[in-house]
C-alpha cells in the first residue's frame, strides 16, 4: 500500500488497517493514532489501543538500551571506539568447559532484546540474538578453559584464562575492556570489572549471549557422544537427574574432578589445593574462536 494521507487511511477498513500497522509494522503517520481513537468505529479504537502499547514498548526498550550503553557511551566519547565488553559461561557445571566471550559493539548500537543471557530465557530468542550479534558486531570471539585446566587451577582462575583468550582471539586490540565482574590477569588494554556487568553494560551482555550460546551448542554435540547423562537438557549442571546418572553410569572424562558430586562418585575426599597459576599456562595457545 503507497504511503497516503491520514485522511485517505481513515477510509480504509480496521482490517487493512491492522494488515499494514500491525502485520507489516509500517510506520504509523504522525496524527494517525489520535484519528483512531476519535473513530467511532469500535475496531479503530481497539487497533489504536494495540499501536499505543507497542509505542510505549518501544519507548521504554529505547530507554532500556540507552541506559545499558553508559559505560560504553563514556568511554566513546573519550574517542575509545573499540570497546569490548567480556563475559562466560559454565563456571558452576559438574562437566565440561568453561566458555568465555568477548564482543565489540559499534557506537551507539542498539539490538531489541538483547539482556544478560540469564534473563533470556528462550533458547530459540538467546540464538537468534547471537546470531544479529555475530552479524553486526565490529569483532567477536570465543575462548574456553578445558576440564583439566579447570582442575588444576581452580575453576574461578580457568574462567579468568577463557576470558583472557576470548580477548586475544577479537582480532583486534580493544581500547578498553568491560569486564563482568571481575579483571582480567595479564590483559593489554585497560579495563574495568563491573559488578552485576551483564545487567548494566551491553558489551557484556552481548557477551553473556555468546558465550552461552556457545557453550550450550557444544554441550548439545557431547550429549551425542555420551547418551544418558542428559547433558543436552542441563547443560553439565548439577542437577538431581545429572548426579543419579554419575552414580549410575559413572564418570566421564569430561567431568571436572575438582567438583564435590564429581569426586564422591569416584570415592575421593577433599580436593588438593590448586597450584598455583603458572604464565605459560595461562598464556597458553587460545582455544577455537569465531570472530567477524
Amino acid at each position: 500500500m503507497p504511503a497516503d494521507s491520514v485522511e485517505t487511511l481513515l477510509r480504509c477498513s480496521v482490517s487493512e488497517l491492522t494488515e499494514r500497522f500491525v502485520a507489516q509494522a509500517h510506520p504509523v503517520p504522525q496524527g494517525m493514532l489520535e484519528a483512531l481513537e476519535a473513530d467511532p468505529r469500535q475496531g479503530a479504537q481497539g487497533l489504536a489501543k494495540k499501536l499505543r502499547s507497542r509505542q510505549e514498548k518501544n519507548r521504554a526498550e529505547g530507554q532500556r538500551l540507552r541506559h545499558l550503553l553508559k559505560f560504553e557511551t563514556e568511554l566513546w566519547e573519550q574517542g575509545l571506539l573499540k570497546v569490548a565488553g567480556v563475559d562466560e559461561a559454565g563456571m558452576a557445571p559438574l562437566a565440561g568447559p568453561v566458555v568465555a566471550a568477548a564482543a565489540i559493539l559499534p557506537r551507539g548500537y542498539r539490538l531489541r532484546g538483547l539482556d544478560d543471557s540469564k534473563k533470556i530465557l528462550d533458547p530459540d530468542k538467546r540464538e537468534a540474538l547471537a546470531e544479529a550479534l555475530k552479524r553486526d558486531v565490529v569483532a567477536w570471539a570465543v575462548g574456553q578453559a578445558e576440564v583439566e585446566e579447570i582442575d588444576q587451577l581452580n575453576i574461578y582462575h580457568a574462567g579468568l584464562l577463557a576470558m583472557r583468550r576470548a580477548v586475544e582471539g577479537l582480532g583486534v586490540t580493544p581500547d578498553y575492556v568491560l569486564v563482568d565482574a571481575r579483571t582480567i590477569p595479564q590483559c593489554a588494554a585497560p579495563q574495568r570489572g563491573i559488578i552485576k556487568g551483564d545487567s548494566l553494560s551491553l558489551s557484556i551482555a552481548a557477551a553473556s549471549v555468546l558465550a552461552k550460546t556457545t557453550r550450550d551448542r557444544l554441550m548439545t554435540g557431547l550429549d551425542a557422544r555420551y547418551p544418558g547423562y542428559g547433558l543436552a537438557a542441563h547443560k553439565g549442571y548439577p542437577t538431581a537427574q545429572h548426579v543419579a546418572a554419575i552414580q549410575t553410569l559413572g564418570v566421564l572424562p569430561i567431568h571436572r574432578r575438582s567438583f564435590g558430586p564429581v569426586r564422591e562418585a569416584l570415592g575421593l575426599g577433599q580436593p588438593a589445593e590448586p597450584v598455583p597459576m603458572q604464565a605459560e599456562l595461562f598464556a597458553a595457545t587460545p582455544s577455537p574462536m569465531a570472530k567477524r
